[in-house]
């Protein structure tokens, strides 16, 4: 299982390769912590954020392996999004994010 910091790391590594997300995205990890992804600054800050994913640290890897489904996820409240409209705007990109994380 990946820590916190691990996974930091790999979104930060995303996140330099890629062109920056168009939003604020914070990861709420119940608990674990947070990811909080600004343009291309990625940090474990609880700072605002235009979207905000609220999913538990291992639901967030099996989401990047594919192993559970988002939309699965969202009808069994696994996965919740502050913005269901920005979050499907940006789907492909938060998965991409969520499989580098894995």
């Amino acid at each position: 299982m990946a820590s916190i910091e691990q996974l930091t790391d790999r979104i930060a590594q995303a996140v330099a390769t890629a062109d920056p997300l168009p939003h604020v995205v914070k990861i709420d990890l119940k608990g674990a912590g947070f990811i909080h992804i600004d343009g291309s600054q990625v940090t474990n800050q609880d700072a605002p954020a235009d979207l905000v994913v609220t999913v538990s640290l291992d639901d967030l890897v099996a989401l990047g392996r594919r192993r559970l489904d988002p939309a699965m996820a969202l009808m069994r409240r696994r996965l919740r999004m502050s913005d269901m409209a920005l979050a499907m705007s940006m789907q492909s990109r938060i998965q991409a994010l969520f499989a580098q994380a894995a």
